[in-house]
């Protein structure tokens, strides 16, 4: 039997932000020739009750950090970091930069969904109600629309007749079940990515300062990991198979207690019409049982016997019994008899 596993959770992950400035150094002091600043984006699980706690960067597929294109020109105004096959965790990111006034940047987050969400066409966003979601529940909104508006051909069920909402977004009258998915996926995008406007300030009064922003994020259930190492176990999976044939005869051991529970209490109730239901029941099996045909009221007289065609029917049977008997020898001997 397949188990099931505790569904994800939401959590607030806050995000903080932060920056340092160094000013620049006269010639000749071992430090900076050059004054610049440092920007920082931490976090972490608020009430994480996992052991081993999750780092920053596992939330995200991408982090993009715009500055001001004025300051910094075309092609050093923007700082990404895309999730890669072998990208190593990090608790958060650093940025620096030479600059001695405070900087205008926007921090575009994108969260690494599991499983994946997909962003609506616009269109069909507003008819369905999901702007962006998995593409399972996709797919179900989309049926549960199709079915309340009985766009499902009564008579070739595989059809669906479009709407006019429909033919505008499909661009067709008529479309197959199995066509929805491909049709579907021109009208997926990327979700919107999470948006933060941020001042990088160089005023020393301002070094102390960090911004807070809570964002919502799905996490494994803490249980889920202990129930994969559980399952996994060869010693366990033996424990839970002796507890699942416990569990199957309690059911057995509780059926038949009902079944006889239900006996009693329908004798004690009515005991005269429980004999007859009950005589009646036992008459029916056993005439199953004896694969019995007939009409048992009238076979118990003894007139019945005396009918015209009992010798006839005796001689049929008799002589069936002779043939049965006879085949029989003939098996047993190994010859055919004469």
């Amino acid at each position: 039997a397949d188990k099931v596993l505790p569904q994800r959770q939401k959590r607030k992950l806050r995000v903080f932000i932060s920056n340092t400035y160094t000013p620049a150094k006269p010639e000749g002091e071992e430090a900076e020739k050059v004054a610049s600043w440092e920007l920082r984006v931490e976090g972490k699980l608020l009430e994480d009750l996992a052991k081993q706690k999750r780092k920053f960067s596992s939330f995200f597929k991408s982090l993009v950090i715009e500055l001001d294109k004025e300051l910094y020109g075309p092609d050093n105004h923007l700082v990404e970091w895309h999730r890669m096959p072998t990208t190593q965790e990090t608790d958060g990111f650093q940025v620096k930069r030479p600059g001695d006034v405070s900087v205008k940047c926007t921090l575009l987050l994108m969260l690494d969904h599991q499983p994946p969400q997909y962003k609506l066409d616009h269109r069909l966003a507003q008819l369905l109600g999901v702007h962006t979601q998995t593409r399972a529940s996709i797919m179900q909104a989309l049926w549960l629309y199709i079915k309340n508006n009985k766009l499902q051909d009564s008579h070739e069920k595989e059809y669906i007749n479009c709407n006019f909402l429909f033919r505008k977004i499909f661009a067709c009258t008529r479309m197959r079940f199995s066509e929805i998915p491909m049709k579907l996926a021109g009208l997926l995008q990327h979700p919107d990515p999470i948006v933060i406007n941020h001042i990088i300030s160089v005023d020393p009064n301002d070094q102390k300062k960090t911004a807070c922003f809570d964002i919502d994020v799905e996490v494994d259930d803490p249980l889920k990991v202990q129930m994969t190492s559980f399952l996994s176990s060869t010693t366990n999976q033996q424990e839970i198979a002796g507890l699942e044939i416990k569990i199957h005869e309690t059911i057995e051991s509780i059926n038949q207690l009902k079944t006889q529970r239900d006996f009693m209490l329908s004798f004690s109730s009515n005991p005269q019409e429980f004999i007859h239901d009950w005589l009646k029941s036992q008459s029916r099996d056993l005439k199953l049982m004896a694969d019995v045909t007939g009409n048992p009221e009238e076979e118990r007289r003894s007139d019945f016997y005396d009918a015209p065609w009992v010798p006839e029917a005796v001689g049929r049977y008799v002589f069936s019994k002779v043939q049965q008997r006879r085949q029989e020898l003939e098996q047993v001997l190994g010859i055919r008899l004469t």
